[in-house]
């Protein structure tokens, strides 16, 4: 469901940006405006990030090889990080480029097109208003109760988190650069074009940099959210499984969860009945938790640890092993 709906909110904002993208270079054609040449660059480098979503999510799709044996998910977050790489080189730093530029040479608005920027802003906030509503849209089905900022931080799928962060620093941008506009317009001051443009260069660094902690913290590998990991406790103890001696989890792509368990059985079971409650605790845990895709639970006995002789009329509460390499007891 995840992957349909960031498809559907990536392809939307391709259409918006390409099509914003033409008229806004049109504009800088006519009257040499730095912001509109900023937000033009703007709007290609998202375009390019959009078509990098979809690439990374066709090449996510293939199937696991002996070379990659947990499958090829994790390149969803591989093309992410690259697209907050392009806003931050193409989109950013160019945008404080050119503002620097126009700082030194603040010339007003060359021909009689200076009416062409502000038709131009106001329709393009109009497309990225309606692009930026389809991937609110989208992540309404999965963000539950999250506020905004938690289902960016949190969001294991990184398409949606990635188009509703470029949706909004570009209607802010669009924002931007009809202040800057206008002002020069007003003014006459070629110096408020350059204040429009470093602003949508600040703007763009910014999100790039939001961007690039978060992927890369799903590069390096998250582990399940709090609610799927109290599922999977809960789902693991029952039959044959008494406790959960430690548990580790880790995304293996935003659909595909690993998770590797050492469980506490009877010193007493056979091999027989320990391979019987590996397979019921693996089948309650994909029912609770379908993106538990590749489970490994490993059975051990359970001890407590050894007590003084002075506290042995003391009651003690177990305590867990964390040392699944220990030799039982």
């Amino acid at each position: 469901m995840s992957t349909e709906g960031g498809s559907r909110a990536i392809v939307a904002a391709l259409i918006a940006n390409l099509s914003i993208a033409v008229l806004k270079f049109l504009a800088f054609l006519l009257t040499r405006s730095s912001s509109m040449l900023a937000e033009s660059i703007h709007s290609v480098a998202d375009s390019g990030n959009q078509l990098l979503l979809l690439v990374g999510g066709k090449r996510a799709a293939r199937q696991a090889s002996p070379q990659h044996p947990f499958g090829y998910g994790r390149e969803r977050y591989l093309y992410a990080f690259i697209v907050s790489i392009v806003l931050f080189s193409v989109g950013g730093l160019f945008a404080l480029y050119e503002a620097w530029e126009k700082f030194h040479d603040p010339h007003g608005f060359e021909g009689p097109w200076w009416w062409v920027p502000l038709v131009v802003l106001v329709g393009s906030i109009g497309l990225e208003g309606r692009s930026f509503y389809v991937a609110i849209k989208e992540s309404n089905h999965t963000r539950g109760k999250r506020s905004w900022v938690n289902f960016i931080r949190t969001a294991k799928a990184p398409e949606l988190p990635v188009v509703l962060l470029e949706d909004s620093a570009a209607l802010i941008g669009l924002l931007f650069a009809l202040f800057g506009v206008s002002m020069t317009l007003i003014t006459g001051d070629g110096v408020w074009d350059a204040v429009g443009t470093a602003l949508i260069g600040l703007l763009l660094v910014l999100v790039a940099i939001v961007l690039a902690i978060e992927t890369k913290s799903l590069l390096l590998g998250e582990s399940a959210t709090a609610e799927d990991v109290s599922a999977i406790e809960a789902a693991l103890v029952g039959p044959g499984v008494s406790r959960i001696i430690h548990l580790k989890t880790m995304h293996l792509g935003p659909e595909e969860l690993l998770v590797a368990a050492k469980i506490a059985v009877d010193d007493a079971a056979t091999g027989a009945s320990i391979a019987r409650a590996i397979d019921e605790a693996e089948k309650r845990v994909r029912s609770a938790v379908p993106i538990a895709k590749v489970i490994y639970l490993e059975p051990d006995i359970f001890s407590s640890p050894a007590r003084p002789e002075s506290a042995e009329s003391e009651p003690t509460e177990p305590a867990e092993r964390l040392d699944g390499d220990q030799p039982s007891h």
